[in-house]
């Protein structure tokens, strides 16, 4: 085999190597810039928990459409063009205010200030309905910095204002100072009433409470004099019912005292009064405070008892007695 080469057989050989190199830095090149188009149109989104994720499949060309639902914590591997938006299922509590020029007016005209607490969630078996009809997506910074916006938006835009409707008919079907008083049927009420608007779509409403009752400031003053003036009464006739009752106790007793004097008079007798002044007279001489006891006698030894006149004896009778 001759070592010498044509000038026409070394250049063929040197061309076909350059399209060896060139082909091989152009694959290069290519899975290069397909790893990098990769890295960069490829996701893994994440879905954390108590959230469902409704993703998108995105298309450099064309249409992006759903891909499906995943409830976190999860995610699904790197795709590409995978696109999330997450939508909490946890419970939510919201509060609408009917103060100010929102306040209501009753049956009878008087304006009521209240505030409506409502206790919902959406349903994670219709995240796609509530996506697709009753909110919208949002871009990724917007979800970091507020990752319940897009459930607030789906309220606003379903929910809050029947329900603002629903609370201002309830109360005004009652007069004012009722109002204070049925809070928890017309509470019932209004859930019942959003309850059966929202029977088709995926919010569950879980309870509504109706409280924070505020009355305008001069009827707040009326009834609170009202009140103050009530309870006065009511102390008044609880002094009423003492002050009787003590004059029947005394009623009571007075009876009991004369019966017991009436008793007492009708069993005293001179020998009984005469066996009470002795047992007297024996405790006093076994007193350590007594040393000396005078006992009064008549003509029969015993302590006299009875009733003498005072007026002076005729001299007769004084003679008899002297004899």
């Amino acid at each position: 085999m001759s070592v010498f080469q044509s000038p026409l057989e070394y250049g063929t050989r040197l061309s076909s190597r350059l399209r060896r190199s060139v082909t091989l830095v152009g694959l290069s090149l290519f899975v290069g810039c397909a790893a990098m188009i990769w890295s960069i149109g490829s996701r893994n989104p994440y879905t954390p928990a108590g959230y469902v994720g409704y993703m998108t499949k995105g298309a450099v060309f064309g249409q992006s459409r759903f891909h499906g639902v995943q409830r976190g914590p999860t995610s699904p591997g790197r795709s590409w063009l995978l696109e999330v938006t997450n939508v909490s299922i946890t419970p939510y509590t919201y509060s609408d205010e009917f103060t100010g020029e929102d306040a209501v007016l009753s049956k009878d005209n008087l304006k009521i200030a209240f505030k409506v607490h409502t206790v919902w969630r959406v349903d994670e078996a219709r995240v796609p309905l509530f996506m697709e009809r009753f909110s919208t997506t949002i871009s990724r910074g917007n979800a970091e910095k507020d990752p319940d916006a897009i459930v607030k938006v789906g309220y606003g835009n379903f929910i809050r204002e029947p329900l603002r409707t629903f609370a201002r008919d309830e109360v005004q079907q009652r007069n004012g100072l009722e109002v204070k008083d049925a809070l928890i049927p017309i509470g019932d009420s209004v859930l019942a009433r959003i309850r059966a608007y929202a029977a088709n779509s995926p919010f569950v409403i879980t309870s509504v409470v109706v409280g924070n009752v505020q009355y305008p400031a001069e009827v707040a003053d009326a009834v609170a004099r009202k009140l103050a003036a009530t309870q006065e009464l009511q102390r008044k006739d609880t002094e009423i019912e003492i002050e009787r009752k003590d004059r029947t106790k005394r009623e009571v007793q007075a009876q009991g005292i004369a019966n017991a004097m009436q008793i007492i008079r009708g069993q005293l007798s001179g020998m009984y009064i005469q066996h009470e002044a002795i047992e007297a007279q024996k405790a006093m001489v076994n007193s350590p405070n007594h040393t000396v006891v005078y006992i009064p006698v008549g003509p029969m030894g015993v302590p006299i008892t009875g009733t003498f006149p005072t007026v002076p004896l005729p001299e007769t009778a004084g003679a008899a007695v002297a004899r």
